[in-house]
């Protein structure tokens, strides 16, 4: 069944993403508490030289560009996961519909089955007494 294979592969991309999301924000965590320790630093040494604090200005501009790049990211998956989620939802809506009607054209096939079997019964009676 190609449905049931595509939602497991949905659930597979969702956990993926979801993994990645905690992953991404663990790091988001680590990077603040590096920023705050580089920013504690750069204030206790005020008296550093110039090309030394240019050095830490840098440092912490790029590790605050990577904790918002995380949060980005972060948004982003949450969003994705959010999507695949409804979609999942539907998918699983759409395929207990398709099961319910071929149950009911299952049943309409074995009604069918029946009446022919019985007509078949009816004919070979009668023409066994046309014989």
């Amino acid at each position: 069944m190609s449905t049931y294979s595509e939602l497991t592969q949905r659930e597979q991309e969702l956990l993926k993403i979801r993994r990645d999301s905690d992953t991404k924000a663990a790091q988001l965590v680590k990077m603040e508490k590096m920023l705050e320790q580089t920013k504690s630093l750069l204030d206790k040494k005020t008296e550093s030289g110039p090309e030394k604090m240019g050095y830490q200005e840098n440092m912490v501009a790029d590790l605050e560009e990577k904790v918002r790049s995380s949060r980005r990211y972060r948004r982003n998956s949450l969003h994705h996961t959010q999507m695949l989620e409804s979609q999942m939802k539907t998918v699983k809506g759409e395929l207990v519909g398709t099961l319910d009607h071929l149950q009911e054209l299952r049943n309409v096939l074995r009604r069918s089955q029946q009446k022919a079997e019985e007509r078949k019964a009816t004919m070979e009676k009668l023409a066994a007494g046309l014989r």
